[in-house]
């Protein structure tokens, strides 16, 4: 293994803990609301087996912890209510930035959290024998790079950050890079709510890059899913993301690998890292490298593999940032240091086209550059701003916005515009990307558009062809009144034709206030949402503190509070809530917890679950969780949330939990169904019996395989050989007796872990053997849908081409399934 992407000895703390580090491969996608998007992202890549510079999160966690501690969390939200007056006025979002940063960036950070960011940073040093390695500074907003929204941008990153003072300074900043005029902004307009989003900071050791870039695994500006777009240049690539220069670009195929299109840009400066100083700076590009290919075809290829693998793994369009090591050699140059979904075209289902150059008035050619925004017209009076301030003083609605380059600060002035134009950048470039998301024509690379547009003419913006006309195409007028502008329908959603299945689609959900987000999927119900992150984000406390504090009901309130949120915006469809599952070590890290939660040696296997609300020293908090659900169905209505019982062992322990549920109200019926995780193999040997308790099983695949192979789940060592594995046989054997006897018995029988999205396979394995519903992470669920589609229309097949074989006397024969006893 490469020196740059070793990975840390330190134990995988739970993605819902409150420690205030974590490193990159103790985090998957799944931990958004810890370390942020980013930092999700960079250890979900680890976990796929991908290149990845190593590095740590200063979590989520941290950031509240601070704001809280301190007590200036009142002190930021109020200077945004009295500050903020108009949302049209981009200066009171500048001044309440202002006013954010200065108080945070004086406040001194906790003691605790500044030692466990030196550790970190010091154990990284060691894993390259290092005293003080170069890192980047990233910012990780909590509401970053999902689906529907690109954040990129909004915060801020610092490079070639050197030793632990600079590296506590960079991390103070990042955190008052939340209240950026952009990142106010931009949350404002997606309707974030400010208090709700946090953010984290990743530290990742630095790619010293001889050429860097982005890739896209669709093609931005056509939307056409079977190209890769490459855009790169010499040195850092943020050179390329900010707009700073116009880089080469590359169209593959995505199927053949075939380069369809070169344009290699005139280079003329590199960020790069200076030998003397250590600092960023922009160095001359001088020479044949001026209008040299930063890449050769070899390393193309060799990206376009990496880009091909990240759809895969993600399911989706990616954007992905990537690096080439100047100090390795190839294929261990090059490094991934980021992966979001592409926010535009993964939205939209208009249909891929290719343009022929259409013919339009004679009219004056003013310049020309690369397309980029929304495929169509713009046009009004241009406006030349070559800074914030100027755009400021100049910009109206409608007018075309002229620059040189955009950066995050543009945002509200571009949100103005009726098209963009711009001297540098690339098709992901910055303001490319933000053009696409906010639905505005743009072109960029233009290279001398503020010298040649001139302020307060008028100018259409062609962006399908990349073209700057004088004066106003009549085209351009037509096309406005029509009905022809981009249609944001995504085709992950119910409004869009999603295939029919037999098998019920179901999406997990942590974080109840993301079901905004993720509502219009094609999902069939929540088949798990996790009563721990109502416990982590909603009430706070050790429910036991709360009992033997008197505010029992506060538990009551916040946790169906939690829970209609999502039960009212998805109505009729079922919301199944898992009672929480939180282990001893993750109940200790609740304010007051150390008070009320032993120390064991192996929580994963402890006092949890159902064990937990049937004993002396829980089952209060239990039935304060009971009391919630009653009041979501019986009070509100809301007779669309189910419930299930997690880890639950023994038959004995399984009815007095039931009972429980009984005395506060609990009871099964039509319309009130009752599930237990099928996560032990007692549960499964035994599903003859548990079956009379409930109404249907779903099965924890990662704690099932867990216990039939007797394997640590969080062993990186057995998962690095390969032992923790859903297919193998004697855990689909295990999953395939339980469903055929639950189905035996009345019973429905679902799956809430990653394997049927990760592994198809496995997938087929499920819906052969009869599984009733699959629920996936949001991410997953279009794809998983297509896909279960795709197998039970294969066995269709299957069964009629064996009932025309026996019809013919020839039957088929058939090789014996691994899962059969």
């Amino acid at each position: 293994m490469n020196r740059l992407n070793q990975t840390s000895n330190s134990s995988k703390p739970s993605a819902i803990s409150k420690a205030p580090i974590l490193w990159f491969n103790s985090v998957r996608n799944t931990d958004v609301p810890v370390v942020g998007g980013k930092n999700a992202s960079l250890g979900e890549m680890i976990h796929a087996g991908l290149h990845v510079p190593n590095g740590f999160a200063v979590t989520a966690y941290s950031y509240e912890r601070f704001i809280e501690e301190t007590q200036i969390s009142k002190k930021i939200y109020s200077i945004l209510q009295e500050t903020i007056k108009d949302p049209n006025d981009p200066t009171q979002y500048e001044d309440a930035s202002k006013l954010i940063r200065e108080l945070i960036e004086k406040t001194p950070m906790s003691k605790d959290i500044e030692s466990s960011i030196r550790k970190a940073y010091e154990e990284l040093n060691k894993s390259f024998n290092l005293k003080d390695t170069f890192v980047a500074v990233r910012s990780s907003a909590t509401a970053e790079d999902l689906p529907d929204a690109s954040f990129a941008g909004q915060q801020e990153t610092y490079l070639n950050v050197k030793g632990p003072d600079d590296l506590i300074d960079k991390v103070v900043k990042c955190w008052s890079s939340l209240f950026t005029p952009r990142a106010i902004f931009y949350r404002a307009e997606k309707n974030f709510a400010h208090d709700k989003v946090f953010i984290s900071v990743g530290v990742q050791k630095m790619v010293n890059s001889r050429v860097a870039g982005v890739m896209f695994t669709i093609n931005p500006v056509t939307g056409d899913r079977n190209e890769i777009v490459i855009e790169c240049t010499f040195g850092l690539g943020e050179a390329v993301v900010s707009g700073a220069v116009t880089p080469d670009g590359f169209v593959i195929n995505k199927l053949t690998g075939q380069i369809k299109e070169r344009r290699i840009a005139k280079k003329v400066v590199e960020y790069i890292r200076d030998p003397h100083t250590g600092e960023t700076i922009q160095s001359p590009i001088t020479g044949d490298r001026v209008e040299k290919p930063c890449v050769s075809d070899e390393e193309i290829l060799a990206l376009v593999e990496l880009a091909r693998r990240i759809e895969k793994h993600y399911g989706k369009p990616m954007d992905i940032e990537w690096a080439i090591d100047n100090d390795l050699s190839y294929p261990d140059n090059i490094f991934l240091v980021q992966a979001r979904p592409e926010t535009v075209w993964s939205k939209t289902m208009e249909k891929p086209s290719v343009d022929s150059k259409e013919k339009v008035e004679s009219l004056n050619i003013v310049v020309k550059g690369i397309s980029a925004g929304k495929r169509g017209y713009g046009f009004g009076v241009a406006r030349v701003a070559k800074t914030t301030d100027e755009a400021a003083s100049i910009m109206q609605k409608g007018d075309i916005l002229v620059t040189d380059m955009t950066n995050p600060d543009f945002v509200p002035y571009m949100k103005l515009a009726s098209a963009i134009v711009t001297d540098k950048g690339g098709i992901t470039s910055h303001a490319a990307i933000v053009s696409r998301e906010l639905n505005i024509p743009c072109v960029v690379g233009t290279e001398i558009g503020t010298q040649v547009i001139k302020s307060g003419k008028e100018y259409t913006v062609d962006s399908r062809n990349g073209i700057i006309y004088e004066g106003i195409l009549k085209q351009a007028q037509s096309a406005s009144g029509s009905n022809n502008a981009l249609l944001h329908i995504t085709g992950d959603t119910v409004d869009a034709p999603v295939p029919v299945t037999a098998t019920k689609i179901y999406m997990n959900l942590a974080i109840p206030e993301m079901i905004e987000t993720y509502k219009d999927l094609p999902f069939q119900g929540i088949g798990l949402m996790r009563a721990e992150f109502l416990f982590a984000n909603y009430v706070k406390e050790h429910p036991m503190s709360l009992v033997d504090k008197g505010e029992s009901q506060k538990l009551v309130d916040k946790f169906a509070e939690g829970v209609a949120t999502v039960a009212r915006e998805i109505q009729p469809r079922i919301v199944v809530v898992r009672f929480s599952d939180f282990k001893t070590n993750e109940y200790r890290d609740l304010v007051g917890g150390e008070k009320y939660e032993i120390v064991e040696e192996n929580p994963m296997l402890g006092w949890r679950g159902c064990s937990r609300y049937i004993s002396k020293w829980y089952e209060k908090a239990f039935r304060l969780e009971c009391q919630a659900i009653k009041k979501c169905r019986n009070e509100w209505g809301l007779k669309n949330v189910y419930v299930m019982l997690p880890m639950v062992r023994t038959l004995w322990e399984a009815k007095q939990v039931i009972e429980i549920m009984l005395q506060e109200g609990l009871e099964r019926s039509r319309d009130f169904k009752i599930w237990f995780m099928a996560e032990t193999p007692s549960i499964a040997i035994m599903v003859d019996e548990f079956s009379k308790l409930v109404d249907g099983f779903s099965i924890g695949s990662n704690d099932m395989t867990q216990g039939v192979l007797m394997i640590d789940r969080d062993s990186e060592r057995l998962g690095q050989m390969g032992y923790f594995d859903e297919r193998d046989p004697a855990v689909k054997r295990i999953i395939a007796h339980l469903i055929k006897v639950a189905h035996e018995n009345g019973c429905t029988v679902s799956i809430c872990g990653e394997g049927p999205s990760n592994l198809p396979d496995f997938c087929e394995f499920l819906v052969r053997v009869g599984i009733d519903s699959i629920s996936v992470n949001n991410d997953a669920v279009a794809a998983t849908r297509r896909n279960v589609a795709a197998i039970e229309q294969k066995i269709i097949l299957e069964r009629l081409a064996e009932a025309a074989a026996i019809t013919a006397g020839q039957p088929l024969k058939k090789p014996v399934p691994d899962w059969e006893w």
